[in-house]
């Protein structure tokens, strides 16, 4: 590493001689398998970004020229090579380095990103500032196939080609992958062109062998014979300059290219080749496995883990999934280019006419199921969380206010860990409880799951489960497609004084808690509709009331409580528990539960204080 121990900034990058980069690549790769196999983390993605990333900061002036990634799960190069090579042993961990472009982390980090698709925006926004204020600078967009397949990218193309005389770059990263495998035609049409050099090959053959009249006529027919064969006219039409494609592994093609698009005025199109997991046979090979990685020997690679001893929340959704399908012909499956991540493999193997994975593209899959449900089919659209805020006016305006019976399987609701503030699942409570005609259900263990699942899929209209990454506590599951009555809770424990009212996840740290308080626990199940005669109980019993749940507390479940008793005029001391209004960074999950008083230790705390009842209470318990 002795070059790469060299690299404190882009300045030092800049000063090594064109033929000592390749060697750093080199480097730099081992470098990347080395401390990601030691932390876990996005490898693929990254390993492919190698060269393109030490052409952009040798050839480009950073920071005073921008880079805005798009996701940004391909930087762990940009991070090292800017600054950053000391924590990359601490990433994605508590107060550790991010996984993704943070502007507080690095003035390189030009612009905040992880959901995808945002680049050629932000990167046009810095153009025109540069514009306004007279400043001679570049902004550049590094965006991959699979972020193209958003509307939002187009959104942008479209606005940035009538700007001639802004010094705009768009880098196209074509590796052929998103997460899941690629779909749709953008990717047909890139793929077309890769898989054959017609038009390159014919008119190289043309000049060679042709006559002379014949020549000047196929010189005229070129731009037409062009357009029908290679993407330039797409890309073209929407006012930029394209150039390409190039391979991104050549640093010798790269930093030519870029020194000349350097010199252009106007929006400029550079679409690069690269391979995901370059220069690692094993993410070669697999570059789904590789994406996103626990701890691994790098020697041996990723071993096939051992059976879990508890099911996964998303496990449980892919096979519900399979088992209403077979007993449902109209359940059709769609996701936003997460088959992996939401648990659809099974289901895409077994019922491929009725999945759909509509890339990345998350307005058009709520509305997409919108139209579904219009023609009597029962759709689900599985989704995470925070990308179902994505597509909250598709929701509001084509699904709720038309009451369709569309099915919404939240993953990662709440706290996510490792990937930190963009990909929490925080809000989902507050933003759906606020539209008509939802129904909203929050699960406290893997069979309510299942349950809960049916019982949306059931109902006829909208409905979401909203459920956290990772395992539950072990319940075991019932076969049976059985449901729950709608918007009826039940009490867990039975106590005094204080009645705790959990939501989802949030019930079984509730319940330890109200071990040493003696505190009732009843396991809300409905976020709406709420459950108000067993609020109106509870209140009526207790003292004190408690809400708990994995959300923000402005707008959330505890809110919907506390509307409750206004609205039935009970006064009754009530203590809302849940996230602070803050966003709160990447780290284990149980660690960031903790710190905001999210686990039983916590909640027994808070409790505590908030009402002055000392340290320990009566435990009553009838069941």
């Amino acid at each position: 590493m002795k070059l790469l121990e060299t690299i404190n900034d882009p300045a030092d990058l800049r000063n090594l001689p064109r033929t000592q980069l390749t060697p750093l690549a080199h480097e730099l790769r081992a470098y990347l398998l080395d401390s990601v196999s030691k932390t876990g983390g996005h490898l693929s993605s990254n390993l492919g970004t190698v060269e393109l990333t030490i052409a952009l900061h040798y050839v480009f002036n950073t920071p005073e020229d921008r880079i805005v990634w798009d996701v940004g799960h391909q930087t762990y190069s940009h991070k090292i090579l800017t600054g950053r090579r000391h924590r990359m042993p601490t990433l994605r961990q508590h107060q550790g380095l991010s996984g993704f472009p943070k502007r507080d982390e690095s003035e390189y980090d030009t612009f905040g990103t992880a959901h995808s698709s945002t680049s050629i925006s932000a990167a046009l926004g810095m153009a025109q500032a540069a514009k306004l204020k007279g400043e001679k600078r570049h902004a550049i967009a590094v965006i991959g196939d699979g972020s193209m397949t958003a509307g939002m990218a187009f959104e942008a193309l479209n606005n940035a080609g009538v700007e001639d005389d802004v010094n705009l770059l768009v880098v196209l990263n074509d590796n052929d992958m998103s997460i899941s495998p690629p779909v749709g035609a953008l990717n047909r049409y890139l793929a077309r062109l890769m898989s054959g050099q017609f038009y390159a090959a014919a008119k190289n053959v043309g000049k060679s062998v042709l006559p002379g009249p014949v020549l000047e006529l196929a010189k005229k027919l070129e731009e037409h014979a062009k357009g029908m064969v290679v993407p330039a006219t797409m890309f073209e039409e929407f006012g930029f300059n394209y150039i390409g494609p190039i391979d991104g592994h050549d640093l010798e093609s790269l930093i030519p290219t870029l020194e000349n698009i350097r010199k252009l005025k106007g929006p400029q199109f550079l679409h690069v080749v690269t391979r995901k997991g370059q220069g690692y046979k094993l993410a070669e090979a697999e570059p789904i496995l590789y994406h996103g990685t626990g701890k691994f020997n790098p020697v041996e690679g990723i071993k096939p883990a051992s059976a879990p001893s508890k099911i996964t929340y998303t496990e449980v959704f892919g096979n519900w999934l399979c088992d209403m399908a077979a007993s449902d012909s109209r359940l059709v499956g769609i996701t936003p280019a997460m088959r992996e991540g939401s648990g659809m493999v099974r289901f895409h193997q077994q019922y491929p006419q009725r999945y759909f994975d509509v890339g990345i593209a998350e307005q058009h899959a709520v509305t997409f199921g919108a139209g579904l449900a219009t023609e009597g089919m029962k759709p689900v659209v599985a989704i995470y969380s925070t990308f179902l805020q994505r597509g909250y006016d598709q929701l509001v305006h084509d699904v709720a206010l038309q009451n369709l019976d569309v099915t919404f399987a939240l993953d990662r609701a709440g706290l996510v860990g490792a990937d930190g503030a963009t990909h929490a699942g925080n809000y989902d409570i507050a933003y759906l409880r606020c539209i008509p005609n939802m129904v909203v259900m929050a699960p406290s263990d893997e069979n309510e799951c299942r349950t809960m699942l049916t019982t949306a899929y059931r109902y006829p209209g909208p409905a979401a489960v909203r459920y956290p990454r990772g395992a539950g506590i072990g319940a075991p599951l019932q076969e049976e497609l059985t449901t729950v009555e709608i918007g009826k809770g039940l009490v867990k424990r039975q106590g005094k004084g204080v009645a705790i009212l959990a939501f989802g996840s949030m019930v079984a740290p509730s319940l330890k808690a109200a071990e040493e308080l003696g505190a009732t626990v009843a396991d809300m199940r409905f976020v709406k509709p709420l459950d108000v005669e067993l609020v109106r109980r509870l209140a009526k019993e207790h003292e004190h009331l408690v809400t708990v749940e994995e959300g923000c507390i402005m707008g959330g479940a505890g809110s919907a409580v506390a509307e409750t008793l206004a609205a039935e005029g009970i006064i009754k001391p009530l203590l809302m528990l849940g996230l602070p209004d803050k966003f709160i960074d990447h780290g284990d999950p149980a660690l960031l539960l903790a710190s905001v008083g999210l686990d039983a230790k916590g909640i027994g705390k808070s409790v505590r204080e908030r009402f002055n009842l000392g340290e320990t209470r009566l435990v009553v318990n009838n069941g």
